[in-house]
C-alpha cells in the first residue's frame, strides 16, 4: 500500500487525472479552485469546492482548515431596484406630460434622466420574459401570453433554460433577490400547488416572492402566494393589492439589508397596476372628478403641449391623429360622456394611487445604509395603454377574452360602483389611445409607438451627474439586462445549471448615463405581436398593422399582402409621417430584413387569432388534469388556478359532493370555480342548497334546492349542455340531486364559451378568491363536513 501525505490534495487530483489523458485533464482544470470573491465565471455554478491545502492522516499534519466561501459580488456592485407598471402610455404620468400626476416619478426623474426612446414588445408577458433575460420575446419562447401560447418554438410560454433570468446570474454573484407583484411567466398549467415549481419565480432566480401568477388580479380580493405558500386572505376592510405589494418590497429589503448590510440586492416590483381591473379606493378616484370631462381629443391636445414645453418630445413633433376607428369626443351623446368620464376619473385614480406606493418604495431604500449606490428603474410600462376595454368601456373585462362586446348603456347604471369590488372594469379604448399620447394606437399594436414606447426613469445618485437630463437613444427592453451586468460588473455566463445559453441580445446602453451623446448601441430591432409587424433599422421604422386591438374576433387575414407604412423616426418623432409611397423600395428592403428576424428570432409561424387561443382545451396546451375524466377533491382544496382545474366548458358534467351536514343545519361554499368575471359555485345557506352560475357578469342564474334534512347526504348538480361538439356558449339544463333525488333544476340560455377566469380556478369548502354572486361574504367557509367532491366530465 503506498501512502501519500506529502502533496496537496489538489496537486495529488491533477497528478492522477494526467494519466487518462487530455479528456480528464480538461476535468481537472474544471475542478481547480474557485475565483476570488466578486470575480466572474462563464460557467455557473462555480465547481464544487476542492480544499486547496496539505491534509495528512490526521488534522495535526494538515494545513489549516479553510471554508469555501459565499459568492461575493464585485467590488462597489450597486443594489437595483427596478419596477416595471403595466399597461401604462407615453402620455399618461405628469413626468412625460400627461394629466395624472406622478409626484413619485417626478422626484427620481429629477434626480436621473428621462428615456423618450425607449421600447416594449407590445403586450405582458413578452415584455417580462424580454426584461429578464435580455433576449428577443420569441427567442425566449413567449410571443404571446401565457394564456395563449401555441407550441412552436418561439410561443410555447416555457422560458428556455438556455435563456437563463437575470435573477439566476446574480444570485450566483452575490445578490439577495426579490420578486415581489405580478409573474406573468409561468406557464398557466404550472402555477398550482403541484407544481412543477422550476418556472415559479424562486425557480427563476429569485430568493423571495410575494404576488401572483397570473395576466391580472382582483386588488381587493387577490389570490396571492408567498413563495410557493398561499396568502391567506386579509382581513382589514381597506386591504388594497398595490398597498400590500409595497409593504411587502419595503419589509423584505429592510430585512436582507439588516441581516447582510454588505450583500448588495436586487429588487423586481411588478405591480398589477394599471392592468384592469382598475380598482381604486374610494378617495383616489375622487381627487379626480371633473377632470376630463373634456375629453379624450381634448386630453390628447393638452398632453402634446405639455409635452413640448417638458422637452420629453422634440418642438417639431406632430400629433398623430385619433387612431382609425376610434370616436371623435363631439360625437358621443351625454349619457355616454358620462360614464366614460368616470372610467378615466377610476384609472387616473389607480394610477396616481400606484404611483404613490411605488415612492414609498424607493423613498425607504433611500434611508438604508449606501442607498446612494442603488441604480432605480422605473419602467412606465410593458406596453402602451390597453384598448382591451373595447370602445364601450367594460365592467367585466373577461367579455372580451369571450369575444363578448358591452353596451354603455349597462354600464351607465352601475357608475357609481366602477372601482370598487363588484367589477372587473376598464376604461374605453379611446382613452387608451389618449394615454398614449402623442403616438398612434395602444397595447398589442407592436407596429406602433402607441403599443411599443414607454418611460423609463434611471437613477444612480452614486453615479449620474447629469440630474434631469433626457436620452433619446433608441433603446429597448431586452437592453436592460446587459446594462445591469454592466454596471454590475460581471459577464452573462456562456454556461448555466449545465445549460449552454442563447447570447444575450440586448446591448448595454449604460454609457448614455453619463454621456448625453453617446453613440446608439441599437441599429436594428424586430417587433411583432398577434402579426402585428414592425421593423427598426437605423432610424427608419416600417409598421404593418393586423387587426384593431379592440375587436377580440379576428377573420381571414394573409399577412402576405397586408400593407407596410414607412416613417424616417430620426426625422419623425411621433410617426405621423408615412413614408410608403415615396420610398417603395426602402419599404421592400425593411420587409425582407423583417423576414430575416423573424427566421432568427422564432417569430415564424405568424398566427393573428385572439380568443379561440386562450381556450387551453382548444389549443391542445398541457394541462394538469391531462386528459382525464373524473377529479376528485378533498377539503383544503383551495385557489386550484383554472389551468389546472377541469375544464367545465362547453360540454355536460357532473359534481357530486359527499357531505355531512350537522343537526344545527350548515352553510358554506361546498365547490366553486372562477369568480367575479364568471364561473359557478355550488354552496348551502337557510337550510337548501344553491347552485348559482355566473356568465361574465351578464347574468348569474341562482337554482335553489329543496330543504335539505342534517345528516349524511350525496349532493349532485347534473349540468347538461345543449350544444353540439364544437359549438361554443350554448345552453344548459341543470338538475340538483340529493342521494339521487331530484330536488331542484333549472335552465341556462347560454353559457360562458371560452374561459370562466384569467386567474381564478377550483376551491372545495370556501371561496378564496372573489365571489361568483353577490348573496355572500368571502371566505364562506362550509360548516359542516366534507368528504369529497367529485367532478365527472361526460
Amino acid at each position: 500500500m503506498v501512502h501519500v501525505v506529502s502533496r496537496t490534495r489538489a496537486a495529488l487530483r491533477t497528478a492522477v487525472y494526467c494519466i487518462c489523458g487530455l479528456f480528464v485533464c480538461h476535468l481537472g482544470t474544471a475542478i481547480a479552485a474557485e475565483p476570488a470573491g466578486g470575480e466572474s465565471a462563464r460557467s455557473l455554478p462555480r465547481p464544487d469546492f476542492v480544499f486547496p491545502g496539505k491534509v495528512g492522516r490526521t488534522y495535526l499534519e494538515s494545513d489549516p482548515p479553510r471554508f469555501p466561501q459565499p459568492a461575493k459580488a464585485p467590488a462597489g456592485a450597486p443594489n437595483v431596484v427596478l419596477i416595471l407598471l403595466d399597461d401604462s402610455g407615453f402620455g399618461q404620468y405628469a413626468a412625460f406630460g400627461g394629466g395624472i400626476p406622478s409626484p413619485s416619478l417626478d422626484a427620481l426623474a429629477a434626480e436621473g434622466l428621462k428615456y423618450n426612446r425607449f421600447h416594449t414588445t407590445a403586450l405582458c408577458s413578452p415584455t417580462r420574459a424580454a426584461l429578464i433575460t435580455g433576449r428577443n420575446h420569441h427567442s425566449a419562447a413567449t410571443g404571446v401570453i401565457t394564456e395563449a401560447a401555441t407550441g412552436y418554438e418561439g410561443y410555447t410560454c416555457v422560458l428556455p433554460r438556455s435563456c437563463g433570468t437575470i435573477g439566476q446570474v446574480l444570485q450566483h454573484h452575490g445578490y439577495a433577490t426579490a420578486w415581489i407583484g405580478k409573474n406573468h411567466n409561468t406557464p398557466a398549467w404550472e402555477t398550482s400547488a403541484a407544481g412543477p415549481f422550476d418556472r415559479w419565480a424562486n425557480g427563476l432566480g429569485f430568493d423571495y416572492f410575494y404576488g401572483f401568477n397570473a395576466g391580472d388580479m382582483n386588488h381587493w380580493n387577490p389570490v396571492l402566494f408567498e413563495n410557493r405558500n398561499l396568502v391567506p386572505r386579509s382581513d382589514r376592510p381597506d386591504y388594497h393589492l398595490t398597498e400590500d405589494l409595497a409593504d411587502k418590497a419595503i419589509e423584505w429589503t429592510r430585512r436582507v439589508t439588516s441581516i447582510a448590510p454588505d450583500r448588495p440586492f436586487f429588487l423586481y416590483v411588478a405591480p398589477g397596476a394599471n392592468h384592469s381591473p382598475h380598482h381604486a379606493p374610494r378617495e383616489w378616484i375622487d381627487r379626480f372628478r371633473g377632470a376630463f370631462d373634456d375629453g379624450w381629443d381634448a386630453y390628447r391636445e393638452a398632453t402634446f403641449q405639455r409635452q413640448k414645453r417638458l422637452g420629453v418630445i422634440p418642438a417639431d413633433a406632430v400629433l398623430t391623429p385619433r387612431s382609425t376607428g376610434l370616436p371623435a369626443w363631439d360625437s358621443l351623446g351625454d349619457g355616454q360622456k358620462k360614464v366614460y368620464a368616470r372610467m378615466m376619473e377610476v384609472f387616473a385614480g389607480f394610477a396616481a394611487h400606484v404611483d404613490h406606493h411605488m415612492g414609498r418604495i424607493i423613498d425607504a431604500v433611500k434611508q438604508l445604509p449606501g442607498a446612494d449606490n442603488t441604480i432605480f428603474l422605473y419602467v412606465v410600462g410593458d406596453n402602451g395603454a390597453s384598448a382591451e376595454g373595447g370602445l364601450e368601456g367594460s365592467i367585466n373585462e373577461n367579455l372580451f377574452f369571450n369575444g363578448f362586446p358591452e353596451r354603455w348603456q349597462d354600464n351607465l347604471e352601475h357608475i357609481d360602483e366602477i372601482g370598487g369590488p363588484r367589477w372587473f372594469n376598464h376604461f374605453p379604448s379611446a382613452w387608451a389611445h389618449a394615454m398614449n399620447t402623442p403616438f398612434q394606437w395602444t397595447k398589442q399594436v407592436a407596429s406602433h409607438l402607441g403599443g411599443t414606447r414607454n418611460p423609463l426613469v434611471v437613477s444612480w445618485p452614486a453615479r449620474i451627474r447629469d440630474r434631469g437630463g433626457i436620452r433619446s437613444q433608441f433603446v429597448h427592453v431586452i437592453d436592460i439586462v446587459p446594462t445591469l451586468y454592466e454596471a454590475i460588473g460581471i459577464t452573462p455566463p456562456d454556461m448555466l445549471g449545465g445549460i449552454a445559453q442563447k447570447p444575450i441580445e440586448g446591448a448595454s446602453f449604460l454609457a448614455s448615463f453619463f454621456d448625453a451623446k453617446a453613440p446608439e448601441v441599437r441599429q436594428t430591432q424586430y417587433f411583432e405581436l398577434l402579426v402585428n409587424r414592425g421593423i427598426y433599422h437605423r432610424g427608419w421604422l416600417a409598421s404593418s398593422r393586423s387587426f384593431v386591438p379592440w375587436d377580440p374576433v379576428r377573420g381571414a387575414f394573409d399577412p402576405l399582402k397586408a400593407t407596410w407604412e414607412l416613417y424616417h423616426l430620426d426625422e419623425d418623432f411621433t410617426q405621423a409621417d408615412d413614408l410608403a409611397a415615396r420610398h417603395p423600395e426602402k419599404v421592400r428592403e425593411l420587409e425582407a430584413l423583417f423576414w430575416v428576424e423573424a427566421e432568427k428570432h422564432g417569430v415564424l409561424p405568424l398566427d393573428w387569432r385572439a380568443v379561440e387561443r386562450l381556450n387551453g382545451e382548444l389549443q391542445g396546451r398541457p394541462r394538469l388534469a391531462g386528459k382525464r375524466k373524473r377529479f376528485v377533491y378533498f377539503p383544503g382544496q383551495v385557489a386550484l388556478p383554472d389551468g389546472a382545474s377541469p375544464p367545465l366548458l362547453n360540454k355536460s358534467w357532473t359534481i357530486t359532493a359527499d357531505i355531512e351536514i350537522p343537526a344545527a343545519g350548515a352553510e358554506g361554499m361546498v365547490y366553486t370555480h372562477g369568480g367575479l368575471t364568471g364561473g359557478l359555485g355550488l354552496y348551502l345557506r337557510d337550510g337548501r342548497a344553491h347552485f348559482t352560475y355566473n356568465r361574465l357578469a351578464l347574468d348569474r342564474t341562482t337554482i335553489a334546492s329543496q330543504p335539505l334534512p342534517p345528516g349524511k347526504v350525496s349532493l349532485a348538480v347534473e349540468f347538461r349542455y345543449q350544444g353540439r361538439p364544437g359549438e361554443l356558449g350554448k345552453g344548459a339544463s341543470v338538475v340538483l340531486t340529493a342521494d339521487g333525488r331530484t330536488i331542484g333544476e333549472g335552465v341556462l340560455p347560454a353559457t360562458v364559451p371560452l374561459q370562466f377566469s384569467l386567474g381564478e380556478g377550483v376551491d372545495v369548502g370556501r371561496d378564496s378568491g372573489s365571489t361568483v354572486d353577490f348573496t355572500y361574504s368571502l371566505p364562506f367557509e362550509f360548516t359542516g363536513t366534507i368528504e369529497k367532491v367529485t367532478v365527472e366530465l361526460e
